[in-house]
C-alpha cells in the first residue's frame, strides 16, 4: 500500500523495533565502550550512560507524541515546519541529516577496521596518510563496496532492508547474552577499579559520547509514514527501543568492567572483544567480533533509511533539489536521497580510521541542534495547538519539553571550546563547517529559495 508521498507502508512492529534498536546498538558497543570507561571509570561510565539515557528517554517521549500526532515521512522536518516555520525546519532537518551521514561514514570506516581483526592480511596498498593514519586501498574499497551494497538493498524496498535488520539484530542479541553469561561466570567486582576517573569532569567527558550511542530511535519518526501500525503504537515503540538500548549499554559497560582489570582495558583495542576472550576464549572473541560486524550493518542500514527519508522530506517541501524527492517507480523508495547518502558513505573510508572519532563528535553536536528544535516544537505545539489529536500523549506536559530543551542545550555545550568534550580543531570543526556550507548549497539551490528570489 502506497502512502500519500508514494512510499510503501509495509513495516510491522518487529521491523520497526529492529530498525530502531539496531541503529542504537550498532558498532559503538564493541568499539567505543572502552573509551567511555577510560574517560569516566567503570562507575562513571555507567552513571553517564544512565544520566544521558534519562535525557534521551525524555526526548523519546517528546518524539513519541509528535510521531503519533504527525506520522509522516521526515520526522523532525514535519514537526519543526508546523511549529517554527520553513527556515527553522530546514536547519533542524539538515542537522539530523548531517548526523545520519556522520554515522554512515563512521560505519564505513569501522567495517574494514574490524575485519582486519578477523583477516590480518588486510591493510595492504597504502594510498596516503590522514592525521598520521595510513589509508589503505583494500580498506577503502571494502567500506565503499558495503555502502553501495546497502544502498542497493534499500532501493529495492524498505521491507527487504527491515528483514535483513531483524535477522542481524537477533545475532547481536545472542552474542550479548553470551557475554553477559560470561560476566556472571568469570567476572570480578574488584576489576571495576577505578570506579571513577577524573571525578565530575570524567563523567561529563564520558557523557559527551553517549548521545552518539543513542542516536537511532528517531529512525521511527523518520519512517513513520511507512509503518503499518496505529499511531499510538508508533509513539510507544520509540520509548521502548530507547529503554532497551540504555539497558544494553550499561550491561556492556558492566561486563567490560568486571571481566577486564584496568591495565587490560587500557591495553585492549576493543574492550568488549577482549572481555569475551577472557570469558570464553578465542571462540567467544570471534563470536563478539562477528556480532560487531553485524552491528555495523544494522546501524548503517537504519541510518540510510532515516537519512534518506529526512532528505526526501526536505525535497518534498521544496527545501532541497527535486532530485532528492525522486521515488523509484517499482520499489516505492526515495532513490535520489538514498543514492546521495550511499555516496557519502562510499567516500568516507578514504579519510582513514582517525576520522572515526571526528564523525562521532561532529555528528553528536549536530544531533543536539536537532533535539533543541524538536523540543522547542513540542513546547510550541502544546501551547498553540492544545486540541491537536495526540494518540500518544507524553506525561508532564510542557515541563517535559522544557527539560528536553535545556538538557539538549547542556549536552550541546559540552562540544564547545573549553568544555570537557570540545570539538577538535581543525578536523572536527572542519566537518561541522563543511556540513554548514553543504547545507547552504542544498537550500539555495532548492525551489523554495529560488521562488523567494
Amino acid at each position: 500500500m502506497s502512502t500519500k508521498h508514494g512510499l510503501s507502508r509495509s513495516l510491522k512492529r518487529i521491523d520497526t523495533l529492529a530498525l530502531s534498536f539496531g541503529a542504537m546498538i550498532g558498532w559503538s558497543w564493541v568499539a567505543l565502550v572502552g573509551d567511555v570507561i577510560a574517560r569516566g571509570g567503570t562507575g562513571g561510565a555507567m552513571i553517564a550512560t544512565a544520566g544521558v539515557g534519562i535525557i534521551i528517554i525524555a526526548l523519546g517521549m517528546i518524539y513519541g507524541e509528535l510521531a503519533s500526532a504527525m506520522p509522516e515521512v521526515g520526522g523532525e522536518h514535519v514537526y519543526a515546519l508546523r511549529a517554527l516555520g520553513p527556515m527553522a525546519s530546514f536547519v533542524c532537518t539538515w542537522a539530523i541529516v548531517f548526523c545520519y551521514i556522520s554515522v554512515d561514514a563512521f560505519e564505513a570506516i569501522a567495517l574494514p577496521t574490524v575485519l582486519e581483526n578477523l583477516f590480518p592480511s588486510l591493510g595492504r596498498m597504502p594510498l596516503w596518510t590522514v592525521n598520521d593514519a595510513v589509508v589503505y586501498l583494500d580498506h577503502a574499497l571494502i567500506g565503499a563496496s558495503a555502502s553501495i551494497f546497502l544502498t542497493v538493498i534499500n532501493i529495492r524496498g524498505v521491507k527487504i532492508a527491515a528483514f535483513l535488520q531483524a535477522v542481524v539484530v537477533a545475532m547481536i542479541i545472542l552474542a550479548g547474552l553470551v557475554l553477559f553469561a560470561g560476566m556472571g561466570l568469570s567476572g570480578d567486582v574488584d576489576n571495576m577499579q577505578p570506579l571513577f576517573s577524573n571525578g565530575t569532569i570524567g563523567i561529563f567527558a564520558a557523557a559527551a559520547m553517549i548521545p552518539f550511542f543513542m542516536v537511532g530511535f528517531d529512525v521511527i519518526p523518520q519512517a513513520a509514514e511507512e509503518i503499518d501500525l496505529p499511531p499510538r503504537r508508533i509513539g510507544l515503540l520509540v520509548i521502548w527501543s530507547i529503554v532497551a538500548a540504555v539497558i544494553w549499554y550499561m550491561l556492556i559497560e558492566l561486563a567490560a568492567g568486571m571481566l577486564l582489570n584496568s591495565s587490560e582495558r587500557l591495553a585492549a583495542d576493543l574492550n568488549t572483544i577482549e572481555a569475551a576472550r577472557v570469558a570464553w576464549g578465542q571462540k567467544g572473541a570471534v563470536l563478539l567480533m562477528l556480532a560487531g560486524v553485524a552491528g555495523i550493518m544494522t546501524s548503517w542500514n537504519s541510518f540510510l533509511i532515516a537519512g534518506s527519508r529526512a532528505l526526501f522530506a526536505l525535497a518534498e517541501s521544496g527545501m532541497a533539489p527535486r532530485f532528492f524527492a525522486r521515488v523509484h517507480t517499482r520499489y516505492k523508495t526515495p532513490i535520489g536521497a538514498l543514492v546521495f547518502c550511499g555516496l557519502a558513505g562510499a567516500i568516507a573510508p578514504f579519510l582513514g580510521r582517525q576520522a572515526l572519532v571526528w564523525f562521532v563528535d561532529a555528528g553528536s553536536f549536530a544531533l543536539m541542534i536537532a533535539y533543541v528544535f524538536v523540543a522547542l516544537s513540542f513546547i510550541i505545539l502544546r501551547r498553540r495547538e492544545p486540541e491537536m489529536k495526540r494518540p500518544y500523549k507524553a506525561p508532564f506536559g510542557q515541563a517535559l519539553g522544557w527539560f528536553g530543551l535545556l538538557a539538549s542545550l547542556a549536552l550541546g555545550a559540552l562540544y564547545l571550546p573549553g568544555m570537557p568534550a570540545a570539538l577538535i580543531w581543525p578536523q572536527e570543526w572542519a566537518l561541522v563547517l563543511t556540513g554548514l556550507i553543504l547545507g547552504a548549497v542544498v537550500y539555495f539551490t532548492s525551489s523554495s529559495a529560488k521562488n523567494k528570489g
